[in-house]
């Protein structure tokens, strides 16, 4: 791991690279540098000879500020001068030991005819090697303006002491610079891979579903960046893995579902065969009695028939409520949405049960004169609020009040039905939305109850995505559901 480390890799490819710099620097310098030198010095002399020049043609060499000028120059640049006038005088910048040799060599220019200029420029700019003292020089011949002969002359010897001394000098630099700079060049590698390596262990955690490791930096560069993905990463890795856990116990959850539907499957069946065995045996023995003329009266006739026929309803009208029940835990019966005034309908089941409320010497209150609108399907409704009613007119006692209501809550209507009587056992309360259970079995088969109504309730409310309910009080029971406020 080591070995392959990544700031590893960073310190050498930078130190290689700053010392491949640093070496071509040198090379370049060592090759290239007197070369170089040599053309600046040419470009020294040919800006001499048109400072010279000038002062030729101004002032004939009488103005001390052009002479002046002109001798700096020729010291700054290291440059020996020597000039001949067309009256054979001269002018002359030379140490002692040179003027001499600089007088000759002019000389041997002028009377040498191999020494001729190519016309361009009015001198001759050329390397020169002093036969004597082996010094080579950078000259310059030529004629001025006025017709005055000139020599100028630097020497190139000191430039090669000076590569090799800069040459030296910069191998020195080089090698501090490169110990210097690969130890900076370490520290920036490091800080730079650290957050790298803090990433890394983050990863390494994630992969063992620790989600708690979490990237901390903050310097808003592309490596936090990735940090704060990761962390986004993390987070939804640990919400999936979350949703997956959820699944799975929902999972097994239905599993045991499943378990439990084929067990009220075979209660089911079981509770329809008791249901329709006692209405089956009464038809079967009051139509046995008819055929065998038991009773020859006309009375007793009657009666067989009536009974056969109230059997068969009672059986009809619990296959139709099964089937119904059967298609709304299915989801095959369409729920039809519409708006609708829920106080007319309450006012017409009242009006259509109106008989059966007075035959049982029921009081009914029911306040509500404006209209209150509710999104639902109506007819669906119709049958909650009639299996309600018809629960509350049947188990009504004591006072025999039955007191409907419509609550407005926030965004739902409540409406309730509340039946004075006998209050439902605490342990029978939550089985009364169960198939076929029966608090008061003897009651319910009085009225020809088959168990049914109320899972149709709770049916219907699941369809609609609505609550209902049932509430004891010490003098009777009360029914409710909510439905959508239809503003």
């Amino acid at each position: 791991m080591k070995r392959h480390s990544l700031k590893i890799q960073m310190a050498v490819i930078f130190i290689i690279i700053m010392a491949s710099t640093l070496l071509i620097g040198w090379v370049i310098n060592n090759v290239f540098l007197e070369d170089y030198y040599i053309l600046k010095k040419q470009d020294d002399l040919v800006g001499t000879y048109t400072q010279l020049n000038r002062a030729a043609s101004e002032n004939n060499f009488t103005s001390p500020e052009s002479l002046g000028l002109l001798k700096v120059r020729l010291q700054k640049g290291n440059i020996s001068m020597y000039v001949v006038t067309p009256n054979g005088g001269a002018l002359k910048y030379c140490p002692n030991e040179e003027e001499s040799t600089l007088r000759d060599q002019l000389y041997d220019y002028i009377t040498d005819p191999n020494f001729t200029m190519d016309g361009k420029e009015p001198y001759e700019v050329h390397k020169f090697i002093d036969p004597d003292s082996k010094t080579e020089y950078v000259e310059m011949w030529g004629m001025l303006d006025r017709g005055d002969v000139f020599l100028l002359r630097s020497p190139v010897s000191s430039i090669q002491e000076s590569v090799l001394i800069s040459n030296r000098f910069m191998a020195y630099i080089g090698l501090v610079i490169i110990v210097v700079s690969a130890l900076i060049i370490w520290l920036i590698s490091r800080r730079i891979t650290e957050p790298i390596l803090e990433l890394a262990q983050i990863s390494e955690r994630m992969t063992k579903l620790d989600f708690d490791a979490k990237y901390h930096r903050v310097c808003k560069n592309e490596i936090d960046i990735l940090g704060h993905h990761m962390n986004q990463m993390s987070e939804t890795l640990e919400h999936t893995i979350s949703k997956l856990k959820t699944a799975n116990n929902e999972l097994q959850k239905d599993i045991q579902e499943k378990i439990q539907i084929d067990e009220m499957r075979k209660e089911f069946l079981s509770n329809v065969s008791h249901e329709l065995k006692t209405p089956i045996a009464l038809i079967q023995g009051y139509a046995e009695g008819l055929k065998e003329c038991i009773n020859d009266d006309e009375q007793s006739r009657d009666f067989y028939c009536e009974v056969i026929m109230d059997e068969a309803s009672k059986m009809n009208l619990m296959v139709k409520n099964l089937l119904s029940l059967n298609q709304l835990e299915f989801g095959n019966d369409k729920v039809q949405m519409e708006r609708f005034d829920m106080t007319s309908l309450i006012r017409n089941i009242l009006m259509s049960t109106d008989i059966l409320i007075r035959q049982n010497g029921i009081k009914v209150i029911f306040k509500e004169e404006e209209p209150v609108y509710v999104w639902a399907d109506e007819f669906k409704v119709e049958e909650v609020f009639t299996n309600y009613l018809s629960n509350a007119i049947h188990h009504a006692a004591n006072e025999k009040i039955i007191e409907i209501r419509m609550i407005p809550m926030d965004k739902n209507v409540r409406i309730s039905v509340f039946n004075t009587g006998i209050p439902i056992p605490s342990e029978d309360i939550e089985h009364v939305w169960d198939k076929f259970y029966k608090v008061d079995k003897a009651r319910t088969r009085e009225y020809g109850g088959s168990g049914i109504g109320l899972s149709i309730v709770k049916a219907i409310m699941e369809s609609f995505h609505k609550e209902c309910g049932v509430q004891n009080y010490e003098n009777g029971v009360e029914f409710w559901f909510d439905l959508d406020k239809g503003l």
